[in-house]
């Protein structure tokens, strides 16, 4: 079983020269995305034409899976969630009607399904209800499977047409993502600039 790793990113912007939306989501290129799973927005947070603004957004490796409730393409809350035992492969399975690591929702009823990513290894924080999902498996029949190649490859955008936890239903409808980063290969603490100019446009660079 791989080991459960944190990683703290920090994007921040200084003057930024125009109000910018940034929204994070887990939609690298895994089979199956859009078909059988749909990435759910991470993260969104507006920075300011001027002065100094940052978001903090924290990544811990302790996955669950958890049964979503959706309203109007939002994920707004969980009725059940189990931790998932990732192993090397990142095979991620649920059975609910017994929560160990499985891959089949035994409920005798259809069911949504989510992957949510723990705010700290193991537990939730206090007040938190559930976990933050990333990834949406809609209607998974009784006896079917809810299967996914998680890696967490996380895209930055700048588009204010989502909110957070919305799950999207096809690509982002924006020019393409500014920054793509495996976190799994980060250091445990990064800082990112987002910078803009006219000529280049928005870019995410290293503090």
């Amino acid at each position: 079983m791989s080991e459960t790793f944190v990683r703290n990113l920090n994007f921040q912007t200084n003057d930024l020269g125009r109000e910018a939306t940034l929204l994070l989501t887990f939609d690298g290129n895994m089979k199956g995305l859009y078909k059988n799973f749909y990435p759910i927005v991470w993260r969104v947070c507006t920075f300011g034409r001027e002065g100094s603004y940052s978001m903090r957004a924290t990544y811990t490796s302790q996955l669950a899976f958890l049964k979503a409730q959706v309203d109007e393409g939002t994920i707004i809350d969980a009725a059940t969630c189990v931790n998932i035992n990732v192993s090397d492969s990142h095979l991620l399975c649920f059975h609910f009607s017994d929560p160990v690591p499985g891959a089949k929702n035994k409920t005798g009823f259809v069911q949504n399904m989510a992957i949510g990513l723990r705010s700290t290894p193991g537990f939730m924080s206090p007040g938190e209800l559930m976990p933050t999902p990333a990834l949406y498996f809609n209607d998974v029949g009784d006896g079917s499977s809810a299967l996914a190649k998680f890696t967490p490859k996380l895209r930055a955008y700048i588009t204010s047409n989502y909110q957070q936890t919305a799950i999207l239903q096809s690509a982002i409808d924006c020019t393409h993502w500014i920054w793509e980063h495996d976190l799994s290969c980060l250091d445990e603490n990064t800082t990112w600039n987002l910078t803009y100019d006219k000529r280049h446009g928005y870019k995410i660079t290293e503090g």
